[in-house]
């Protein structure tokens, strides 16, 4: 599996937004899903949201429901995390991953590095 490449990420204000990117290196995206996750130091990895190719859909946990938005271009070659009204606690290294379905169970693989996102007060 060839590792994802995340970017976008930043240090700003409170209330502030930022807008993350993650892309599959030369080639689109064909798997099942593509999810956002993140991970502050001290904390185990959450998951925020994935978006799912055929048929198009999007879920999301609810901590982040109406703040930010996943998406991807036409193209299948970049997913996208629209992140609004961001708050110090969504300080983390936020990650992405593509999700396989398998047995009525989806399994995360591809990770990158991670962009660092930082939210001050």
């Amino acid at each position: 599996q060839v590792q994802l490449v995340e970017s976008g990420g930043g240090s700003v204000q409170a209330g502030e937004s930022l807008r993350l990117s993650c892309t599959a290196p030369g080639r689109t995206f064909s798997s099942y899903a593509v999810a956002w996750f993140r991970q502050a130091p001290g904390k185990e990895r959450e998951f925020l949201a994935r978006l799912t190719w055929d048929p198009k859909s999007t879920y999301y946990k609810d901590f982040v429901k109406g703040r930010f938005t996943i998406s991807s271009n036409d193209a299948r070659s970049t997913v996208f995390l629209q992140m609004n009204s961001l708050k110090p606690e969504d300080t983390a290294l936020y990650s992405c991953a593509e999700g396989v379905l398998s047995f009525g169970k989806i399994n995360y693989d591809g990770w990158g590095q991670g962009t660092q996102v930082t939210v001050s007060s």
